[in-house]
């Protein structure tokens, strides 16, 4: 039996990961504001990861095998994750993005060494406090974070010459999470913007040029999550199903679930509001992640066609 700590996971993939982590007879402690109690069989923390002090005297003496970090999304919030835990847990494994990829504009499939996070400049003074500066700023935040947890400097300008040392020091694991679809629970609304316009008869506007995407089910996201908190590996991986999806093809398998409706997509360059803004999960850059490290690691990722009608299913029904 592992001591498995999860930061957040009231939602989504992460109530996914909590009860396979339970299931697997493992020892779960989470740790949130109190917004959402864990299921049953878990230990239940109530605190503000973005408070120190109310973080240490919720955890007080406890140990971890591992710790998975649902909820960073700042390199203020990964330094203070760094100080409290370190010494807690032999491994710290936070869940990142596709987006810490927003500026490697590649045709082909992008590999973990394309963005290394002992290379990214953290800046402590921008307003990470600031919820909307936040969301707009989202992959930057998540590029911050890791390279908090991989160097463990978060003061100074630059921190590509920081000791690699630290790495064994604070063993931690960025899983880049590609766009995740599937479940009755799906909050982002992005299947179901689809679905809306579809029935409809309403434009989808794509940029003029509308490049693919990889995908990962909601389901295959906290089974790998659940598996990686059993492996020993560290650093980024990328976390995709098998595949690449463009916009046309997407609402294809929505259109085959909305009976009667019909695609209509129009370029557009995503200014303004209404039928002006872009459609979600549709890029005007690749945001294709080669799932290779993770599948010569050992682990089986599906092929997003396969599962891809399941997800309109479960989101629209």
């Amino acid at each position: 039996m592992r001591d498995v700590c999860v930061i957040g996971g009231s939602r989504y993939f992460g109530k996914r990961l909590i009860d396979r982590l339970l299931s697997a007879g493992d020892g779960v402690t989470v740790v949130n504001r109190g917004s959402a109690a864990p299921p049953a069989g878990a230990v239940h923390l109530v605190a503000d990861r973005d408070d120190e002090e109310s973080l240490e005297r919720a955890l007080g003496s406890r140990t971890f095998d591992v710790v998975v970090d649902q909820v960073c999304y700042t390199p203020v919030q990964a330094a203070i994750a760094r100080r409290v835990f370190a010494g807690r847990t032999r491994r710290y494994v936070m869940t990142s993005t596709v987006e810490v990829y927003e500026h490697e504009d590649s045709a082909g499939l992008v590999g973990e060494d394309a963005v290394d996070p002992r290379t990214v400049r953290v800046d402590l003074g921008l307003p990470w406090g600031d919820p909307e500066f936040r969301d707009a700023h989202y992959g930057e935040g998540k590029r911050q974070a890791e390279a908090v947890f991989a160097t463990g400097s978060a003061d100074t300008a630059d921190i590509a010459d920081a000791t690699d040392t630290a790495d064994a020091e604070f063993p931690y694991v960025a899983v880049r999470v590609a766009h995740v679809l599937g479940g009755d629970d799906d909050f982002t609304g992005r299947l179901a913007h689809y679905a809306e316009r579809i029935r409809s008869g309403e434009p989808i506007v794509v940029p003029a040029v509308n490049h693919p995407a990889t995908y990962i089910h909601v389901e295959e996201i906290a089974d790998f999550l659940a598996w990686v908190v059993g492996r020993e590996f560290t650093g980024p991986v990328n976390a995709a199903s098998h595949g690449v999806l463009g916009t046309e093809e997407l609402c294809g398998v929505v259109a085959a679930g909305v009976p009667g409706g019909k695609v209509l997509l129009r370029s557009g360059d995503g200014s303004g509001g209404g039928d002006g803004g872009l459609s979600p999960l549709s890029f005007p850059r690749s945001y294709g992640m080669d799932n290779a490290r993770a599948t010569r690691l050992g682990f089986a990722f599906g092929h997003v066609r396969e599962w891809l009608p399941r997800a309109v299913t479960e989101t629209l029904h």
